[in-house]
């Protein structure tokens, strides 16, 4: 048996502890009330079987018994990742049906599906395909263990799930009314990259879905502030992409998007301007070394460029910039570099509209294009409405 919780991976330079996705806790937790249901003994700890095919143990947290139903829960430890549903009960009731199949369902604090285009139908709880699957096979092996040859339903419930999940981008996916049941490979990798790709791949599938063609996407919180500010563009309507910008792109791509406006502080894309595709500091900081070359292409001179290139923040560099009057010209090429290395990275298929700013300075420039791009985006609304 394998005891992820001391398993570590290496991030940076710390050493951090792996973890148990919600998924595996509720499988565990089914799998534990069945035993008790149909042996009539309590179940103190499970055996449970990873996607993977690796066998853990988990210790039960709490187990109420009736003689047709038995709820069972598992505390969430998600090891060093930094996870809202760390520490929080995972729970599941199983109770004997007339039937002859397993049924699974979310119960208080398990979100429900409202929008198309995410991993369950709509109107189902938000327990992902790979849980299920988990739950499923462990509940199945009690019902063969124990001869019992009518049927189960497993209700997954998380005491505390719909506060915490507005805390989460479930009500902006159209998940209401508490948290998703997640997992791929039953296993959480602290600080997991994968994990906040999925979440886009996740949120992309979604917008496309409803039949948007034209994606909007922005690093973080600044571009929603700014879209939202200057465009009268509501969140909901901008997928929120992080430092992934290449990876973005590439989904967007393989989900049949037909362009792509990127909008995002200077201080973020102009990392782009160099072919950065993944603008995380810990992967490359150029910021300062892009804008001094950019600068020097516009005309500025050694002292100015020293200058620059001694600036700790773009907004900075760009004060220089305005001072010698060189602001508009620099930021002009370093837009049409970002719009010439997304679309290098998108291919040709796609349309490209650029939109960069800054908090200080405000607008810094735009793609010719992107004023008809939200023009198609708009009228493809009203058609659908």
């Amino acid at each position: 048996m394998i005891d992820y919780r001391r398993k570590t991976v290496i991030k940076g330079q710390q050493e951090l502890r792996c973890g148990y996705t919600t998924g595996t806790c509720a499988a565990a937790a089914a799998k534990a009330a069945a035993v008790t249901l149909l042996s009539g003994e309590i179940c103190r700890d499970v055996s449970l079987q990873l996607p993977g095919g690796e066998h853990i143990i988990l210790e039960t947290e709490f187990l109420e018994c009736s003689e047709n139903c038995v709820k069972c829960g598992m505390i969430k430890d998600a090891g060093d990742d930094p996870d809202i549903t760390n520490g929080l009960l995972i729970c599941a009731a199983v109770e004997k049906t007339e039937g002859e199949t397993i049924l699974i369902d979310g119960g208080m604090g398990v979100g429900r599906v409202t929008k198309p285009g995410l991993d369950q139908p709509v109107g189902a709880a938000a327990i992902n395909s790979v849980p299920r699957k988990m739950i499923h096979e462990a509940v199945e092996d009690v019902r063969r263990q124990y001869a019992w040859e009518k049927g189960l339903k497993v209700t997954v419930f998380i005491p505390n799930g719909k506060e915490k999940a507005e805390k989460t981008l479930n009500p902006m996916l159209g998940i209401v009314g508490g948290l998703s049941v997640l997992g791929t490979t039953g296993i959480v990798e602290p600080m997991s990259e994968k994990a906040l790709i999925d979440t886009i791949a996740v949120d992309i599938r979604m917008h496309r879905a409803q039949n948007e063609d034209i994606l909007l996407m922005a690093p973080g919180n600044y571009g929603l502030d700014y879209l939202k500010a200057a465009y009268h563009i509501h969140p909901d309507q901008v997928i929120k992409i992080s430092n992934f910008i290449g990876d973005s792109i590439d989904l967007a791509v393989c989900e049949g998007a037909s362009g792509i406006v990127l909008a995002g502080h200077i201080g973020k894309l102009i990392k782009v301007a160099g072919g950065i595709m993944n603008t995380h500091s810990h992967q490359a900081d150029a910021r300062m070394e892009i804008m001094t070359a950019y600068a020097a292409m516009a005309g500025a001179g050694n002292d100015i460029l020293r200058q620059i290139m001694s600036s700790v923040t773009t907004d900075a560099g760009m004060e220089i910039l305005q001072q010698c009057g060189l602001l508009t010209e620099t930021m002009q090429l370093i837009l049409e570099k970002i719009e010439a290395h997304v679309k290098k990275r998108a291919g040709s298929q796609i349309e490209i509209g650029i939109i960069i700013f800054s908090n200080v300075f405000g607008m810094l420039g735009q793609t010719e294009n992107v004023p008809n791009l939200f023009k198609k985006m708009n009228a493809a609304q009203h058609k659908e409405e």
